[in-house]
């Protein structure tokens, strides 16, 4: 038995996919094959079809997707319960859940510790560009160049089944040049936005401070908010403590597996800091936030006194 839950719709049905190939095979997968969705099952039929044993080979599989629809009914929580505790032979149900925000109902933990539990959560923006490199490389065998994929995180956003569909479309585009820049996105029909925040981020690191405020307004027009904004500042520098304390492998090793890609990066970055630059640097960002909260000016003003008042301890320096 087979509980799937989270956020990640995308990353759970590429489990389902997965699961009913390595229980099925072809030539039976029609007679031993059931689709199911708890908001449209009754109690029933489903348990009818779960009793119904392989045809013809060794598992029949059931698939059962909203799960949260049988939530309400008491008589299906129990059978499905009753099911995975004590399963029927041959059967490989597989149940793929999104629990309601904010739900603390038992049911959903009983299930997952009656059957195999796997929680698919949302992929956060930041582990996006990391994602679309991997996958890229894993799925269509060609190279992502690092700002092309985080200029298609920005655009796309975390559904990674649109940023799959991407992914499809690019490779067919480069065919044998086998490497997709941030040319190719933009050739391909996907609107860029003008500055995006990870390049953005990427000025502050490399000290280039005119341009950063120059190109501040343009993040603010695109949706961005100061708060956000500091967010990733703070990271950025806290990344940036990390790599000049104890190198391009020490940050790796700290890293999110999506994000280590950025270690070698983030450490040459480092080498044109002190110590003392990065302390200050996040005490001010500590400022901005307070600011952020308690004062009538727009985010934007903050942001750009705390990027010029970087550049003036510089030039004193």
């Amino acid at each position: 038995m087979f509980y799937l839950h989270g956020a990640d719709h995308f990353q759970k049905d590429q489990a389902v996919r997965a699961l009913i190939d390595a229980h099925l095979d072809e030539a039976t997968r029609d007679f031993n094959l059931d689709l199911l969705r708890g908001t449209e099952v009754d109690t029933e039929t489903l348990a009818s079809v779960i009793a119904t044993p392989p045809m013809m080979a060794e598992w029949r599989v059931v698939v059962l997707r909203e799960v949260e629809g049988l939530a309400s009914s008491k008589h299906a929580r129990e059978e499905l319960i009753r099911i995975a505790g004590d399963p029927p032979p041959g059967l490989a149900l597989i149940m793929s859940c999104t629990v309601p925000a904010g739900s603390k109902a038992k049911f959903y933990s009983t299930l997952a510790r009656a059957a195999r539990s796997v929680e698919f959560k949302a992929i956060n923006e930041a582990d996006v560009p990391g994602w679309i490199m991997q996958r890229a490389q894993g799925e269509h065998g060609i190279d992502f160049a690092p700002d092309a994929a985080q200029a298609l995180g920005v655009a796309i956003g975390t559904n990674l089944g649109v940023l799959s569909q991407e992914l499809s479309k690019l490779a067919d585009f480069v065919g044998d040049r086998g490497t997709v820049t941030i040319e190719d996105v933009a050739a391909a029909g996907t609107k860029l936005p003008s500055q995006d925040r990870w390049r953005w981020f990427d000025l502050v690191g490399d000290r280039k401070f005119d341009e950063a405020a120059r190109t501040l307004p343009l993040l603010m027009q695109q949706g961005e908010n100061g708060v956000g904004l500091v967010i990733g500042l703070a990271t950025q520098f806290l990344r940036l403590g990390i790599a000049a304390e104890e190198g391009a492998g020490g940050l790796e090793r700290s890293l999110p597996r999506h994000q280590r890609w950025l270690a070698g990066r983030v450490a040459t970055q480092a080498r044109r800091w002190t110590s003392a630059e990065i302390d200050s640097a996040l005490a001010g960002l500590l400022d901005v936030d307070r600011l952020l909260k308690a004062s009538p000016h727009t985010d934007e003003h903050f942001l750009e006194a705390w990027i010029l008042g970087l550049r003036v301890r510089a030039e004193a320096a």
